[in-house]
């Protein structure tokens, strides 16, 4: 608390002192009353008041550190109250049962909120599986019945999968920690899986796939990374517009960490995509030129990145492709076998 706006939003009491100082030094002058007698008396006034100001001062000004400090060293900001100590002024306590109030009123509006996110997170979980279950026996009977209709219906089924897939682990991602196990895991094996997975797509766009230096382990989850590379693939394949397309996996060691990067040549992104690439629902120019991009995939993969330890960047010039980074950490401290 500032000294200056202490004393300014308490000039009137000052100004008011002062009027009775000099209404007691006209007084006692009037009544002949000796000069020094009247300088003491008046003295002794003003500094009682300047004392009874110094004090209240002091008191709340340690009041307002307590409560910065309390707030400071807190993640959840709403829960001050629980941490501070209990005020012995009338003033104070008043301020501190509001505070209380305040804070209950945002505890039951929080818990009434974690409550409807479980109840949203669980009805999606048991959404996807039920629907996945006439995906199946979809893609039974287009096997059965194979034609060049049914298996354009089929690529379709399985873009329909992918949404359904991306829905789930949207619905996921905010406790994530709840949901993963972090085990030793082969480099190359999580990048042939992802290639395997999307080998359709892959050979209709005729891309030539590589993998370099992918002879590492890492300290992950294989389900939560398997999807986030799987989403940049999707990426990569989306945008592919050339006749010769290519997909590059790479790894490099950088300090105490491993960089796994997934290069194609693309169509790129300019400058202001690349700022905004990870950001929730944006397309950007790509977007509304290849029509299906959501904005969800490359926001979800952060997410679950800075979730899962990791870390995620993006490089991109137009016309030329991209480079997407994913940083494993060397330690194992995490690892659960």
């Amino acid at each position: 608390m500032k000294l200056k706006l202490f004393l300014f939003e308490r000039i009137g009491f000052l100004i008011g002192s002062f009027l009775i100082i000099g209404l007691v030094y006209k007084l006692l002058d009037t009544l002949k009353v000796d000069f020094f007698a009247i300088i003491f008396s008046c003295s002794l006034f003003l500094i009682s008041n300047i004392s009874l100001l110094f004090y209240e001062y002091c008191r709340k000004s340690a009041f307002l550190k307590e409560l910065n400090r309390s707030l400071e060293g807190l993640d959840e900001k709403y829960l001050l109250s629980e941490v501070v100590s209990r005020p012995e002024k009338d003033e104070e306590k008043a301020f501190y049962n509001i505070l209380k109030e305040c804070n209950k009123s945002m505890n039951d509006a929080i818990a009434k909120v974690e409550i409807e996110n479980k109840d949203y997170k669980e009805y999606i979980e048991l959404w996807v599986h039920e629907v996945k279950n006439p995906i199946a026996s979809s893609k039974l009977i287009i096997e059965n019945n194979r034609n060049p209709q049914l298996t354009s219906i089929e690529e379709e089924i399985d873009k329909i999968e992918e949404y359904i897939e991306q829905a789930l682990f949207y619905a996921r991602s905010a406790a994530v920690e709840k949901d993963f196990i972090i085990n030793r895991l082969s480099l190359e094996e999580i990048v042939n899986s992802s290639i395997k997975r999307s080998s359709k797509e892959l050979i209709a766009k005729s891309v030539k796939v590589s993998k370099e230096n992918l002879n590492y382990e890492v300290y992950t989850d294989k389900k939560w990374v398997d999807f986030i590379i799987h989403q940049i693939l999707s990426n990569s394949i989306k945008y592919f517009n050339k006749e010769h397309n290519s997909l590059c996996f790479s790894c490099e060691e950088v300090e105490e960490s491993l960089v796994l990067n997934i290069i194609d040549n693309g169509i790129g992104m300019n400058e202001k995509a690349l700022l905004k690439a990870f950001d929730k629902g944006y397309t950007g120019e790509n977007g509304r030129q290849f029509k299906g991009s959501t904005g969800i995939g490359l926001y979800l993969c952060k997410k679950l990145c800075i979730r899962l330890g990791l870390s995620i960047s993006i490089d991109s010039k137009e016309g030329k492709g991209t480079r997407v980074s994913i940083l494993f950490s060397k330690n194992d401290m995490m690892i659960f076998e």
